[in-house]
């Protein structure tokens, strides 16, 4: 069996050669509603699956801790109050599972923002928050995985076909 791969000079189609048959397939450019899906090959299950829920769980339990409590001792500055609340609503829509890669990139750099800014408090520890925004920036890399609404919503679709006897 010989493969060869031909790229034609039309954008999307590529063609492969299996046994001196060719064949074009094309692919579609990103349209809304599979751009996740092709930003991530897979939405894996399994452990690596189980692996990214308990990674999505932590940060997102942290993100909404920190929110929370920034709430609780709000200081009236607009600034603090934002970011208190973008915290909040990223940790929730990173345990749901849903635009994780957009959102873990925002609270990655809201969480950056924070450790280095001169918004936060003296007793808030800024490495905690270098690690959040570590945490969640690669969550957004990795990916939401199989328990996630993103992998519902923009997943691969299996159709099984059956046979009319």
């Amino acid at each position: 069996m010989t493969y060869s791969r031909v790229t034609s000079l039309k954008r999307g189609i590529s063609k492969t050669a299996f046994e001196g048959v060719e064949y074009g397939r094309e692919s579609h450019t990103i349209e809304t509603g599979q751009c996740l899906q092709r930003l991530f090959s897979t939405f894996p299950d399994g452990w690596p699956g189980f692996g990214l829920l308990l990674l999505r769980l932590g940060v997102g339990i942290a993100l909404i801790g920190l929110g929370v409590s920034g709430f609780l001792r709000a200081q009236g500055e607009p600034i603090t109050i934002g970011r208190d609340f973008v915290a909040a609503i990223a940790g929730i829509l990173l345990i749901a599972g849903f635009w994780t890669p957009v959102v873990g990139i925002l609270a990655a750099i809201c969480e950056l923002w924070t450790a280095f800014s001169g918004h936060s408090l003296p007793r808030d520890n800024q490495w905690i928050h270098v690690l959040l925004a570590l945490l969640t920036a690669a969550v957004a890399m990795l990916g939401p995985g199989a328990w996630s609404v993103d992998a519902r919503l923009f997943g691969r679709r299996r159709f099984d076909v059956g046979r009319k006897g």
